[in-house]
């Protein structure tokens, strides 16, 4: 009874490396979301131009709820998220830097070491061979 049968797939474990990139993906996400709400919030309270303010917070909601997305996939196993994930860092890295260049140790520090981290994660050897595997080039 407790035996398997040869067309019966076993349930792949997700690595930790991946379910730790997925949930800093998914922060950071989070956190781009929650700077829209707050966009939103100033331009409606007036002071600034509402299309800059409003199209500001709609480009934070596309890429940030992209993220997230991306990063609850990973979380949950779903090798789609790791694209998005990986080119979100890859595009933080500037952003870090510019901050950092700007005298803003307080933001740029952990955009970017954040960012570093979970691309660490992304490639960490487990994480690759579980990618490879879902494509089936270990084979």
């Amino acid at each position: 009874m407790g035996e398997q049968k040869a067309d019966e797939q076993v349930p792949e474990q997700t690595p930790g490396t991946v379910r730790a990139a997925g949930a800093l993906a998914a922060l950071e996400g989070l956190i781009g979301v929650i700077i829209a709400i707050v966009l939103v919030v100033q331009g409606s309270g007036g002071g600034h131009s509402p299309g800059q303010v409003y199209g500001t917070a709609a480009w934070f909601v596309i890429l940030a709820g992209a993220v997230l997305a991306a990063g609850i996939g990973l979380y949950r196993g779903r090798r789609w998220g790791r694209a998005i994930a990986v080119i979100a860092q890859i595009l933080l890295l500037p952003v870090a830097w510019y901050m950092l260049s700007s005298h803003r140790y307080d933001l740029g520090v952990p955009v970017g070491l954040g960012a570093l981290i979970t691309l660490g994660l992304l490639f960490a050897p487990a994480s690759t061979q579980w990618m490879a595997r879902g494509y089936d080039a270990t084979a």
